[in-house]
């Protein structure tokens, strides 16, 4: 039996995001330590020598003519070398059947374990370790949105068409494989098998994948931090408007516009009615925290014990990608030039599933997510395009007046008014199925329970309301300019993220796309009264959402930062919600405004430099504070590494060594005394409460460059300090761990050896892995650079960005003149025992990449696939 707290251990990592594609570690990891007195399997699991050799998932397509259900006529697959999939079908819906066989043949793990998670399904899977994460997805409610969404959708509508072709392509190979019992190990293994697939499973998906990306708890978190730190200091550390050097993509002039009305399936009729002019300036005062902060705290740290450490997403994490496009002289030959590094939270062998797809209409080369049809970033013919994030608070807090005087109803708008309940049984493996009522309000689902001393909280999510995605994305792909891309996204609702586009013609731009409420009266950033004046007034109409096209400056870049400037009418988050932790965004500007000439071998080099820019503005301060400190023999030498360091993060370097721990000491220094003296409950939530939130660390950054004597490195009951006297006794503490750690003299220290963690299959278990990789651009390093992250600048481990599609597409007006290439880690196969599973990880880890296949042609040589209806 799986000790319980091995067991809680996994089901953190799983609910935590960790595993969108990687639940099956639950199976595999009760399955190697026995479970209800069965005998472990041990060695079965070993790739290469035990259950995974005969699977017959891990062999590579041979000539084949295969049966599909719904086609409507021949349809071509051929796979390159590296397992890269081409598509060639008479129909769009055609080629989304052979997707979907595809998804399913190289990925059934990945896709039946995000369906499971995103439908409250895992335990039925792992038992009742899959609980927590089960009841707080059934009351955040992906499956009810995409019931309902599937229910509201027109059965003719491109959207539709391509959900039930895509589940057609999913369910003839899991027919195939119900004929043959050639199921993956982990199946027959576990001796639960993946139900028929339908097109609300893929919604629910696409709602998984929107949570990951948007789906935030910060109002909870500044409430907690309110109560503990006070309401004023809370908003000068993380304010609305952040302080320091801003990089908006949308400089202005801005012109407020009509609102627009809240999508019919988030709300009630009262909702929907939008349509005024309500504004919530980005300049607006906090004011007064109402209810009393006590009853906030108190419902926010009950709300927190559920949602923080069981939600599968966190915004306030970091941004999940970055990237730029440039036009004009910028690019050597002119035309313009797109470069995207984009990841998926958590660990993931392969998140994404490369694919070249040709249909009429349709010629889209790119990466696909597995379990919905469809290229989401790439190009075709005449256009490019990446995505990355965007700053936004997409998820509201209520505090629901309650009484035990009135059971199971809500005080709102002037009247008792009954909640809705919502009964679910939860199947749990090896026990009985667990009950589950979820009380619905008018905002949304109710996360807790209420009590005297504990009064109720509802979440109003964007993502509730679902989004018809599939349909946004199949008309990017048949895009051929920039109004036509452009009015492909209006209807896009969830996830909220930026889109950056260049096309052919020579034009470049970036936009936000999505949701954003608007609260005409109230402070959005804490839990708000929920009897009515704090209600949404409605969304950001899409044409005053943050735009540019075709800037003067002829370079564009996104990486989660605030994408307008002071002045923007709307409130679309604090600085907490602002994901470029330690201004990559601004690194990728002053690179490419002063070059001109780019081509793609510069923006090879841009994209996968390791140098760290939090490192290059902070290292030279600290240097001077350490310059006439009574620094130790080993702080010297240290200090000495550091004065000779070019701010690479380089594997071998000692000097990315010293840094990556006194940057985290360096904000623990500063925070930690008023964090206990506050008294703030990390442990309610560790990600949105620890003192290496994001927002914190670009603080730390503007007052060590512009303002070190700053109250806050002065905390109660501590001798007035400044930035210098901090950064000293940080480093002393770096230095005191690095010793620790090696054991050696700081020359003999690296970067490798102190962050180099396994890469690790989908399931999180390390015999499954792929082994320790360590190069100036791995993501499991702390290498401030990937995916223009910050990984060390912003404290936060290595390894919880994912792992990413880089990607460059140089475009021409010349015939031919288009070239693209891409690539991430891990490879198309989630079976450890293909050669297929980690082929593309080397050439990833050491910058490379492979030409995209152009869609259209078919790949000569023995991988082919024929499917005839």
């Amino acid at each position: 039996m799986v000790p319980i707290h091995r067991r809680w251990r996994l089901i953190r990592q799983i609910s935590n995001g960790v595993a969108a594609a990687c639940v099956a570690a639950a199976v595999l990891v009760l399955c190697a330590a026995g479970i209800h007195g069965s005998p472990a399997i041990g060695r079965a699991l070993d790739p290469g020598h035990g259950a995974w050799v005969p699977a017959a998932d891990a062999q590579l397509p041979k000539p084949e003519v295969l049966a599909a259900a719904g086609l409507t006529g021949p349809t071509l697959v051929s796979f390159d070398p590296q397992g890269i999939a081409s598509v060639q079908a008479g129909r769009l819906t055609d080629a989304m059947v052979a997707l979907g066989y595809l998804h399913a043949r190289f990925r059934l793990t990945q896709l039946d374990l995000q369906r499971r998670v995103a439908e409250g399904r895992l335990s039925q899977l792992v038992g009742a370790s899959g609980l927590a994460s089960d009841e707080f997805e059934l009351r955040l409610g992906l499956l009810r949105t995409a019931r309902q969404e599937w229910a509201a959708m027109p059965m003719n509508s491109l959207g539709a068409r391509l959900l039930i072709a895509y589940a057609r392509g999913v369910n003839d190979y899991l027919a195939a494989l119900r004929g043959d019992g050639q199921w993956p190990t982990e199946f027959s293994l576990a001796g639960v098998y993946p139900a028929r697939w339908t097109p609300v499973d893929s919604l629910a998906v696409q709602g998984y994948l929107a949570q990951q990306l948007d789906y935030t708890t910060s109002p909870l978190d500044y409430a907690v931090l309110a109560g503990s730190l006070g309401i004023s200091r809370t908003m000068r550390w993380l304010p609305v408007q952040a302080a320091g050097p801003q990089h908006p993509f949308d400089s202005g002039p801005y012109r407020p516009r009509q609102l627009a009305p809240i999508a019919p399936a988030t709300g009630t009729a009262s909702q929907r009615a939008g349509g005024g002019t309500a504004q919530t300036s980005a300049g607006v005062s906090p004011g007064p925290v109402s209810p009393p902060a006590v009853t906030v705290v108190r419902s926010a740290v009950a709300a927190l014990a559920l949602t923080g450490n069981v939600s599968v997403g966190h915004a306030a994490l970091s941004s999940v990608g970055s990237a730029w496009a440039i036009n004009g002289a910028k690019v050597r030959g002119g035309g313009s030039m797109l470069a995207g590094a984009a990841a998926l939270p958590g660990f993931m062998s392969s998140g994404w599933f490369q694919a070249a797809i040709t249909a009429p209409g349709y010629d889209v080369t790119g990466v696909s997510l597995p379990g919905l049809p469809g290229i989401v970033i790439g190009h075709n013919k005449h256009i490019a395009w990446t995505l990355t994030s965007a700053q936004s608070q997409s998820a509201l807090f209520y505090v629901e007046k309650t009484s035990r005087s009135h059971p199971g109803e809500y005080f709102w708008r002037g009247q008792w008014r009954p909640m809705r309940p919502v009964h679910y049984a939860i199947p749990v493996r090896g026990g009985p199925s667990k009950q589950l009522t979820v009380e619905l309000t008018t905002h949304g689902p109710l996360l807790n329970v209420p009590r005297p001393s504990t009064p109720a909280i509802s979440v109003q999510w964007t993502g509730s309301g679902g989004s018809p995605d599939v349909a946004a994305l199949a008309a990017i792909g048949a895009a051929a300019n920039f109004t036509q891309f452009h009015a492909a996204l209006a209807a896009w609702h969830s996830p909220a993220v930026t889109f950056v586009y260049a096309d052919r013609g020579g034009n470049i731009g970036a936009m936000a796309a999505g949701s954003f409420p608007v609260v005409a009266h109230g402070t959005p950033w804490l839990p708000m009264p929920g009897t009515g004046a704090d209600d949404v007034a409605g969304l950001i109409s899409y044409a005053a959402l943050p735009l540019s096209y075709n800037p003067p400056g002829h370079v564009v870049a996104a990486a989660g930062q605030r994408p307008v400037g002071g002045t923007y009418p709307y409130y679309l988050g604090t600085s907490s919600n602002a994901l470029d932790a330690a201004d990559a965004v601004g690194a990728d500007y002053a690179v490419l405004d002063r070059r001109s000439g780019i081509g793609p071998e510069g923006a090879v080099a841009l994209q996968t430099s390791p140098v760290g820019e939090l490192a290059r503005q902070v290292v030279p301060r600290l240097l001077a504070a350490l310059k006439h400190a009574d620094l130790s023999s080993v702080e010297r030498k240290a200090a000495s590494v550091l004065r000779g360091w070019n701010h690479q993060m380089a594997v071998g370097s000692s000097a990315a060594a010293i840094w990556s721990v006194f940057w985290p000491d360096y904000l623990s220094a500063t925070f930690g005394p008023w964090w206990r003296a506050g008294g703030v409950p990390v442990a309610a939530d560790p990600v949105g409460l620890s003192v290496s939130a994001v927002g914190l660390a670009r603080d730390l950054e503007y007052w060590t460059m512009a303002d070190r004597s700053n109250p806050a490195f002065s905390p109660p009951g501590v001798q007035a300090r400044t930035a210098a006297t901090v950064m000293r006794a940080a480093f002393a503490t770096a230095v005191a761990q690095l010793t620790a750690t090696f054991q050696d003299s700081p020359s003999g220290w690296r970067l490798d050896g102190l962050t180099g963690e396994p890469v690790v299959y989908s399931a999180q278990i390390p015999v499954l892995g792929y082994g320790s990789r360590a190069t100036a651009t791995s993501p499991w390093l702390a290498s401030e650079q990937l995916l223009g992250n910050a990984l060390a600048g912003a404290g936060r481990p290595a390894g919880q960005a994912g792992t990413g599609w880089r990607m460059i597409v140089r475009l021409s007006p010349r015939p031919g003149a288009m070239a693209a290439e891409g690539i991430y880690p891990g490879g198309q196969s989630d079976n450890p025992a293909s050669a297929w599973h980690d082929n593309l990880t080397t050439r990833w880890q050491n910058g490379g990449y492979f030409v995209l296949p152009q869609a259209g042609t078919p790949v000569t040589g023995r991988m082919r696939w024929e499917f005839l209806p």
